[in-house]
């Protein structure tokens, strides 16, 4: 490191991203990309760029995508700040809402970048442990985050990713409203994976959002609607707090004129992506009851991904390692977190049909 870097980050361990290998044939499962490309509609919106729209500053609240969003939602425009990425958004709300030194809360386990942006802005970071099986306890995630325990003091921000990452667990509307309603802080959920839970489940956090003073939902295009390389996301919430992160801490021009023409288009085809979804929740269901009877623990699931707990190797090592180097071996990649809650565990993005199968094929013999 170099001489000029803050102190305060000089114990910090940056985010790891998933590997990005480059290699003709890779089938890459470990990033939670969608295995379908994204509408044609949005594809023909690069064409309607001007060389006179990239000459211009592009529109500084990306307008034409709020009123999109706000169509799509049943919102007005007030209630959506557009950003580059659901990570733009977890900034910009450390950066408007938290002074340095406050407590952001969060569970165990959770999206690995929220201690690393809290330390960027001087933030504590504590997290507190679901149960065994990835279940929240409200009650429990209350008294965390209020801070009942000595010295410990009310968090500020509180961060839940529901469904949840990287067990793909769905926390019930009942508990993120008993969070939100008794939490004097503001509770962000994370929502980058909505797009795929089961819609005859009717879950809906949207009225809340509208009605509750101290909820953010943070959204993204990277997932559902296959725009991973795009960056492109967004927060729904009170009209105030979109206020104070339009007026103050966004960047003047956060997101590009193309980005914006290309986010717009793919969430006005609703019919297209809602077709993707499907399919992949479709494929979600083979995958599960493959992967339960070559016996892997599989975790129930409301994402485009899998978590399996693979049984550990007659010596009592991982499974899950071996299975992971295997794989890649192989060409394809999966997610292993070595960390003890996960130590034998695989986070498997769902592929196309022939992706999965193939996975599987692979798999097979590593698990019998």
């Amino acid at each position: 490191m170099s001489g000029f870097l803050r102190q305060t980050l000089r114990n910090v361990t940056g985010y790891v991203p998933g590997e990005q290998l480059d290699r003709p044939g890779i089938i890459k499962l470990n990033t939670n990309e969608n295995p379908y490309p994204p509408s044609s509609k949005a594809c023909a919106a690069l064409a309607t760029v001007s060389p006179e729209m990239l000459r211009r500053y592009p529109n500084p609240t990306a307008r034409a995508f709020r009123e999109a969003a706000a169509a799509v939602h049943g919102l007005s425009p007030d209630h959506i700040i557009a950003t580059n990425g659901g990570d733009e958004l977890l900034r910009l709300i450390f950066a408007t809402f938290a002074e340095a030194g406050d407590r952001i809360v969060s569970t165990d386990p959770t999206y690995s970048l929220y201690p690393v942006l809290a330390a960027l802005e001087g933030l504590r970071f504590e997290a507190h442990a679901l149960d065994n099986t990835y279940n929240l306890d409200p009650q429990a995630f209350l008294r965390f985050a209020c801070g009942e325990q000595p010295n410990q003091g009310p968090a500020t921000i509180a961060l839940i990713v529901s469904p949840h990452a990287p067990s793909g667990m769905l926390f019930t509307e009942a508990q993120l409203t008993t969070i939100a309603q008794g939490f004097p802080g503001l509770l962000v959920v994370d929502e980058a994976y909505v797009d795929f839970i089961a819609p005859e489940i009717g879950h809906n956090l949207l009225p809340c959002a509208q009605t509750l003073p101290n909820l953010i939902l943070l959204r993204s295009l990277s997932k559902g609607y296959g725009l991973a390389g795009l960056r492109f996301g967004y927060g729904i919430g009170h009209p105030d707090l979109i206020a104070d992160m339009t007026g103050l801490t966004k960047d003047s021009y956060n997101t590009d004129v193309i980005a914006q023409a290309l986010a717009e288009a793919a969430l006005r085809d609703q019919g297209y992506a809602m077709d993707t979804w499907q399919r992949v929740r479709a494929e979600r269901e083979y995958l599960r009851s493959e992967l339960s009877a070559l016996g892997c623990r599989v975790y129930p699931s409301q994402t485009n991904f899998l978590l399996a707990e693979l049984p550990p190797l007659a010596n009592g090592n991982s499974r899950a390692a071996t299975a992971y180097a295997a794989l890649k071996q192989a060409g394809i990649l999966v997610r292993y977190f070595d960390t003890p809650r996960l130590v034998h565990a695989l986070r498997i993005t769902l592929g196309t049909p022939e992706q999965n199968a193939a996975l599987l094929r692979q798999l097979k013999p590593l698990l019998t």
